[in-house]
């Protein structure tokens, strides 16, 4: 199957909040599928949520395992971050905004409790870039960009280095 195509600024339902998953079922894994394949179809996918893609449902994938060792794919349902410190300044991107990158700050650890695609509840610590895109992830499920948390857009948004 072909990856979804990825909803980019000014799409109205980025600034949308989604709704709670209440139904485990086959609809909710194939909407993970479709995260997963979208995510691993970008060149610097690490984190997905489900309205990037168009839907409104609290659903969201990070997956740093290829930058941090020690990590996995994250499957995020109804996530809640119940925890966080250590803020720190740094630049970041998003696949929504594909031609910006701005440096705002993100926590360096929180506290992350979850349920799993099978409905079970889980909790995590995450720490350093996990951390970082797992706070991303929940602000996109609250129609939060990373733009949003830019002190001043006029001199902290860089246009991203040209593709070839």
């Amino acid at each position: 199957m072909k990856p979804v195509p990825i909803r980019t600024f000014p799409d109205p339902i980025l600034r949308k909040k989604t709704q709670s998953v209440k139904a485990f079922d086959r609809s909710l894994l194939r909407l993970v599928a479709a995260l997963i394949r979208t995510m691993k179809s970008q060149p610097h996918g690490i984190g997905i949520a489900a309205p990037q893609i168009g839907v409104l449902k609290a659903v969201a994938v990070v997956d740093v395992s290829k930058r941090e060792s020690g990590t996995e794919r994250l499957i995020l349902v109804n996530p809640v971050i119940l925890e966080k410190r250590d803020p720190e300044a740094r630049k970041e991107g998003c696949m929504s905004l594909p031609d910006y990158t701005a440096f705002l700050k993100r926590h360096r650890w929180l506290r992350v409790c979850w349920q799993n695609e099978r409905g079970e509840f889980l909790e995590k610590t995450c720490a350093g870039i996990e951390a970082i895109c797992v706070e991303h992830e929940v602000d996109h499920l609250d129609g939060v960009l990373f733009i949003d948390h830019v002190t001043c857009l006029k001199t902290d948004l860089f246009p991203r280095p040209l593709r070839k």
